[in-house]
C-alpha cells in the first residue's frame, strides 16, 4: 500500500526566515507517528500545510499515492484529514450536539446527527451526553467534543496538536486507548507533542525537525526521552540541579480562608484556599485547566482585590488589599499562563515589556519619567541571560516565538530577584531545552531564597521542580503532599474530582 500521507520536499518561507526547507517524509496507513521539534522547529507550519491553513511555496503532497493540492481545510477534511487543535474552538453556553454541528461543513438534521454521534461515541468508548452545555464540562470532556467531531468525518489522517497538555493521568490513558483504536482501524495519526515520554509509550515512528529542517526519522521505542530531546536541539540536555541538602527557610509567602467569587458567566469561584510557602521552597498546585487557577493568580497577584475575603501575606505583611505594584515592591513578581496580551504586549518592545513589570525593582522608572536607557540595558541582560532568540531589546514581543518570549518573560521577573514568585505553566508550550533553562532558572532563584509558586497542568514538571504539591480541583485545594513518594493515581484522581481529601484518604 502507498504512504497515506507524503511529504516531499516541501518548503515554505516568510520574510526573513525559512519556515520548512525541503522536508519530506512519509506517514504510514494505520500508525501513530510523532512529529518533533523545539519551538520555532517548523511544526506548527507543516501541519498547517497539510490542513489547507497554508499553502507551501514548494515540494509536493501525496495521499493514498495521489498528487493533491490542499488549499483550504475544507478540501483537506474532503480528502480525509481531520485536525484537533491543542486549544478547543468551543461555545460554552451551547451543549455538546450544537457545538459538533457548527464546526462541520454540512451537518445533517439534528436527529440524524445525535445518532451519528452516539454510533462514534459507542464505537470508540467516548462518554459524552449530547445535551450537556459545555461550561458544565471538564476539559478531558471538552477534547472528546473536537474529537468526535473530527471521527464524524471518518478521516483516514488525524492530525493531533498537544492533546494532553490539559488531561489528567487517567484522561491520558482513555486518549490514548481511543487513538490506538483508530490506529487499529487503519487511520493514520500524526502525533505532536513535547511529553517525550508519551511518545515513547505511544507513536510507532518519530519524525525530528529542527530550524526548518528535517535532521532525522527514529523508532521511539529504542530511544530516551532524553536522546529524542537531545536530536530535537543538536546537543547536550542539561540535568535540572538541585541545590544540596534541601533545607527550607521561615515562611516567605502565606495564604489563609482565601474565597473570591468568579467571574461571570463561567468563572470558577475560589474557597477557602490556604497554603505557605518557606524560603527555599518550590511549592506546586496542580489542576486540569478551569478549575480557578487563573483566578487565584489575578487574586495573589494583586489584580483582584474586590469581593477578596481571607489574608495573603509577603514576609508576615499583610497584603489582601494592596494592588499589584505595592506588592511587587514588597517583593511578589507574577507571571501569569496568557503570554500575549497578559505577560506581554505584543506591539511593543522588549525594552518597553520591561518597564511594564519591572520599572520599581530594577529603577527603570523615576518621578513619573520613565528612563529608557535602562529598560534597554535590563532587556539586553535578560536576552542574554536567558538565551533569548531576538535581535535585540527594541525587538517587539509579537516578533519572537512562544518558548522565545516566555523565556523573556520569566528572565524579566526572575532577574528583579523577587522574594516571593508566582508562575502560572512556566513551561506550557516551550521545548525541552527551553524548558530545562527556565525550571533550573527557578530552582536557583530558590536557592537565593525565594520562595516559588508553580502551577502546572504539567505533573512530570512539578514532580521534577517542587517540594510539596496540592491540587486545584473546582476552586478548592487540597492538603499539601511531599513530593517523595507521592502517588501519581492519587494526584490525578484529585485532579479529576476526588477534592479535599487528605492523600491517605482516597482511594486508589
Amino acid at each position: 500500500m502507498p504512504p497515506r500521507l507524503e511529504l516531499l520536499h516541501v518548503g515554505k518561507r516568510f520574510p526573513g526566515v525559512v519556515a520548512n526547507d525541503d522536508i519530506s517524509f512519509s506517514v504510514e496507513p494505520g500508525r501513530i507517528h510523532a512529529l518533533l521539534g523545539e519551538n520555532g522547529a517548523g511544526k506548527s507550519t507543516l501541519v498547517k500545510i497539510i490542513y489547507g491553513v497554508q499553502s507551501a511555496d514548494e515540494g509536493e503532497i501525496r495521499f493514498d499515492g495521489a498528487p493533491v493540492r490542499i488549499g483550504s481545510p475544507r478540501e483537506a477534511r474532503a480528502l480525509g484529514i481531520a485536525m484537533v487543535f491543542q486549544h478547543f474552538c468551543l461555545f460554552e453556553a451551547m451543549t455538546v450536539l450544537e457545538n459538533i454541528a457548527l464546526g462541520m461543513d454540512e451537518p445533517p438534521p439534528r436527529r440524524e446527527l445525535e445518532a451519528r454521534i452516539r454510533e462514534v461515541m459507542t464505537q470508540y468508548d467516548l462518554v459524552l451526553d449530547p445535551h450537556r452545555e459545555v461550561h458544565t464540562l471538564s476539559v478531558g470532556e471538552r477534547q472528546r467534543i473536537e474529537i468526535v467531531r473530527a471521527l464524524l468525518g471518518r478521516p483516514k489522517l488525524l492530525i493531533m496538536d498537544e492533546p494532553t497538555s490539559v488531561l489528567t493521568p487517567q484522561e491520558v490513558d482513555g486518549l490514548f486507548a481511543v487513538l490506538r483504536k483508530l490506529a487499529a482501524d487503519g487511520c493514520s495519526i500524526l502525533y505532536i507533542s513535547h511529553k517525550l515520554g508519551e511518545i515513547k509509550a505511544l507513536c510507532s515512528t518519530a519524525t525530528i525537525l529542527r530550524g526548518g529542517r528535517l535532521v532525522g526519522t527514529c523508532d521511539p521505542a529504542a530511544e530516551t526521552a532524553r536522546s529524542m530531546a537531545e536530536r530535537m536541539i543538536g546537543g547536550s540536555l542539561k540535568d535540572l540541579s538541585h541545590k544540596a541538602g534541601g533545607a527550607h527557610g521561615g515562611e516567605r509567602f502565606a495564604v489563609a480562608a482565601l474565597s473570591a467569587a468568579g467571574e461571570p458567566p463561567f468563572g470558577t469561584s475560589l474557597r477557602d484556599v490556604a497554603f505557605s510557602v518557606r524560603s527555599g521552597e518550590i511549592f506546586g498546585i496542580a489542576g486540569v485547566a478551569g478549575n480557578g487557577q487563573n483566578e487565584l493568580l489575578t487574586v495573589l497577584s494583586g489584580e483582584k482585590t474586590a469581593g477578596v475575603s481571607g489574608r495573603i501575606a509577603i514576609e508576615g505583611h499583610a497584603v489582601e488589599r494592596l494592588g499589584v505594584s505595592a506588592r511587587r515592591r514588597l517583593g511578589l513578581a507574577c507571571v501569569p499562563e496568557e503570554r500575549n496580551g497578559h505577560a506581554a504586549v505584543p506591539a511593543l518592545s522588549l525594552a518597553e515589556n520591561a518597564i511594564l513589570s519591572a520599572r520599581a525593582r530594577k529603577g527603570l522608572a523615576s518621578g513619573g519619567l520613565i528612563r529608557l536607557g535602562a529598560a534597554r540595558r535590563y532587556a539586553e541582560s535578560v536576552i542574554s541571560a536567558f538565551s533569548v532568540k531576538a535581535t535585540g531589546p527594541k525587538a517587539t514581543a509579537g516578533s519572537l516565538s512562544g518558548g522565545n518570549l516566555q523565556k523573556f518573560i520569566m528572565g524579566r521577573e526572575i532577574g528583579q530577584e523577587p522574594s516571593v514568585l508566582v508562575v502560572s505553566q512556566p513551561t506550557w508550550g516551550v521545548d525541552a531545552g527551553a524548558a530545562g533553562f527556565i525550571r533550573q532558572a527557578m530552582i536557583d532563584l530558590a536557592a537565593r531564597g525565594a520562595a516559588i509558586v508553580v502551577v502546572s497542568q504539567d505533573l512530570d514538571e512539578l514532580l521534577d521542580l517542587c517540594d510539596r504539591i496540592a491540587v486545584i480541583n473546582e476552586g478548592r485545594l487540597s492538603e499539601a503532599m511531599d513530593v517523595q513518594g507521592i502517588s501519581i493515581e492519587r494526584v490525578g484522581l484529585l485532579m479529576g474530582g476526588v477534592h479535599g481529601d487528605a492523600p491517605h484518604e482516597v482511594a486508589a
